[in-house]
């Protein structure tokens, strides 16, 4: 089943502590979010990964909205052992701001939208990493819609996180949710 909650940010102490937030403090949880807000799709003819520049970045909505979800899972008593991102200054802006821990990149996470790299390779490799982790590590990920919809078979909208469980088969996910700014 999925849950979609919007929680605006008046609302959102309240909100976060219902389910499927809650569940974030389980150990074992996988969370996987989509970077926030970045206007259009894709990227820039001349995409080159080195250069912010060159690529689709947060507007000012997207950093407010980065921020604001990390004000409330903050505020909510959530942590991660870990966060993870892709290698594209979007997803990394996304995952410093949110401020749940020190971001580390992660190429098995990139972007494979508009025939870049190498998506069944890239999945396989992130579902080892996944697998390393002792089991009660509790994880964020920030990275794309494309990466997000193979690992779960869910659509995900800018900024909402779809909350996973470890399984032998991969991740189950359990719910998602979006704090809006």
């Amino acid at each position: 089943m999925r849950i979609v909650l919007t929680i605006w940010l008046a609302i959102a102490v309240t909100a976060v502590e219902a389910q499927p937030v809650g569940m974030l403090s389980q150990p074992g949880v996988v969370a996987l979010m989509r970077h926030a807000l970045a206007p259009g799709t894709g990227d820039p003819e001349g995409f080159d990964l080195g250069s912010c520049a060159t690529q689709r970045n947060l507007d000012a909505r997207g950093r407010a909205q980065a921020r604001h979800t990390g004000a409330a899972l903050r505020g909510a008593g959530i942590r991660f052992d870990a966060v993870w991102t892709s290698q594209w200054c979007r997803t990394r802006e996304t995952a410093t701001l949110l401020d749940m821990g020190n971001p580390e990149e992660r190429p098995a996470l990139n972007s494979f939208y508009g025939g870049r790299g190498d998506r069944a390779g890239q999945i396989r490799a992130i579902g080892v990493q996944i697998a390393a982790l002792p089991r009660d590590t509790r994880l964020l990920i920030v990275t794309h819609q494309v990466n997000i919809t193979a690992l779960t078979g869910l659509g995900v909208a800018s900024g909402e996180i779809i909350v996973t469980r470890r399984t032998s088969d991969g991740l189950e996910p359990v719910g998602s949710f979006v704090i809006s700014p």
